[in-house]
């Protein structure tokens, strides 16, 4: 053996690299990360547990505090509770446990990259069903995309990124009852939306939620993520998990978090909504640009100019945003976090600046 690429599966060579570049800038709105910091007496706390917890031993197998925790915070059993190394590791689960060779998987598009790349690693098929004109999910084209390609798994981002679009609960509740396999629902932005798709697992056995600590949890450095299922199914995905898969420091800082969510978090993620909403209104006013609706902790934007050539006057600026331009029906587009007021009025100057400056607005 001489070459040993010759190895690795040809879907997988075939795929692009998912990274981004290592890009620092004084206004960082790329990756939809909580702009507040936590305040040093909470990481104080976490690292006093810390101090106390054993380091030489593995952590618990089945950390059940935080479980038990995650349930009670999001009205669910403990015993229907995964946890993972960020939720990215537990839709890898989901899938290592339902896609093999030529299983058909459902995709609304554009959406979070990431998902087709790992259906195409585990040898799956990608079915994408495009949004509608709107960026809005398509139940009918869904639907009609599980009769045609016989697709077992469908996984639909809600609130989507990067769109911010968002499926109700109605809307739900008709492809729960008519979706014939596994609906993977990943709520990585539910806190910012104020509904939540848990309660219907109740009603359906072939539903799957997934969430984050890295968007209103401020936890974003320390990739946290957690999965809510029947337990049966749980069970069963639980035996692709790894194991000790999160370490002990994280599973200390999830436990303070969800033990501070009320008095801490909760009101961040009230002032970002309220952020969200008053950049979307005045990028909306600057010639040029237009928001989608999101309910999300981002806006995607689209430009009557190449995003590009935004992105870039933006950076220069020291704000970075996202072009999203390469993603499918978004070539016009980028996406802006909401970040801090302060963090939100340098978006706003620079993005005013850009348009003045192509329509003769003035500087």
């Amino acid at each position: 053996m001489t070459d040993p690429l010759a190895l690795i599966k040809p879907a997988v060579r075939a795929l692009g690299h998912y990274t981004l570049p290592p890009r620092q800038a004084r206004v960082k709105v790329d990756q939809n990360e909580n702009p507040w910091e936590l305040p040093d007496a909470f990481k104080d706390e976490v690292f006093l547990r810390m101090r106390q917890a054993p380091w030489g031993r593995y952590p618990e197998f089945v950390p059940r505090g935080l479980l038990e925790a995650l349930a009670r915070f999001a009205g669910w059993r403990p015993d229907g509770v995964l946890v993972g190394n960020g939720s990215n590791e537990l839709i890898s689960v989901v899938l290592q446990a339902t896609v093999g060779e030529g299983v058909a998987v459902a995709l609304p598009q554009p959406t979070f990259t990431l998902y087709a790349s790992m259906v195409t690693t585990l040898g799956g098929r990608v079915v994408t069903v495009p949004l509608d004109a709107e960026l809005r999910f398509d139940e009918g084209a869904l639907l009609a995309a599980q009769a045609r390609e016989g697709a077992r798994v469908l996984i639909v981002c809600s609130p989507n990124n990067p769109t911010g679009s968002h499926l109700d609960e109605p809307a739900l509740r008709r492809l729960l009852r008519a979706w014939q396999g596994l609906v993977v629902v990943d709520e990585a932005y539910q806190e910012f939306t104020g509904w939540s798709a848990v309660p219907l697992l109740a009603e359906f056995p072939h539903l799957v939620v997934l969430r984050t600590f890295s968007k209103a949890m401020g936890l974003a450095g320390l990739r946290v993520g957690y999965l809510l299922a029947r337990p049966e199914l749980a069970t069963e995905l639980d035996k692709v998990r790894l194991p000790y898969n999160l370490n002990r420091f994280s599973t200390i800082a999830a436990e303070l978090a969800l033990e501070r969510y009320d008095e801490l978090l909760a009101p961040l993620v009230a002032r970002l909504i309220d952020e969200r909403e008053r950049l979307a209104a005045a990028i909306a006013a600057l010639p040029g640009f237009l928001p989608y609706p999101s309910r999300a902790n981002f806006l995607l934007v689209r430009s009557a100019w190449p995003p590009g050539e935004v992105h870039a006057a933006l950076a220069a600026r020291g704000v970075l945003a996202r072009d999203v331009s390469r993603y499918p029906m978004l070539a016009e587009c980028l996406r802006v976090s909401v970040g801090t007021p302060e963090e939100g009025d340098l978006v706003l100057e620079g993005l005013a600046a850009f348009s003045a400056a192509r329509t003769g607005g003035g500087a």
